[in-house]
């Protein structure tokens, strides 16, 4: 297991983006080995691809519109709604205006350290 990373008071601005592609990046704000919370900032046209991982996921809108597919549902989402993710289901979003999710895993993704 990665050792747990714990900031327990973090500001934004002492983070630095991680590019994932041209529409989107992430920040990863903190974690432990059981829960993660990471900013994605979309450009509109950003796609969240299709794709699965056995870690559960909840993702908060905080800013602009997503076309989310979860499983066989898929519904436009804004600021301040959420959406759920269960281990292994097959889900992704489009960016149809800029906009931020807030996702929190459980347990943290290892992949995204």
């Amino acid at each position: 297991m990665h050792p747990s990373f714990e900031k327990v008071l973090v500001a934004d601005d002492d983070l630095p983006w991680e590019v994932v592609d041209e529409k989107i990046k992430r920040k990863v704000m903190s974690y432990t080995n059981e829960l993660m919370l990471v900013k994605v900032a979309f450009k509109q046209g950003g796609i969240g691809t299709i794709h699965q991982h056995s870690h559960l996921q909840i993702s908060y809108v905080a800013r602009g519109v997503f076309e989310v597919t979860i499983g066989d549902q898929t519904r436009n989402l804004k600021e301040g709604d959420v959406y759920f993710v269960p281990s292994n289901v097959l889900h992704g979003a489009v960016c149809l205006e800029e906009g931020l999710l807030i996702d929190v895993f459980n347990p943290m993704r290892e992949d995204f350290v």
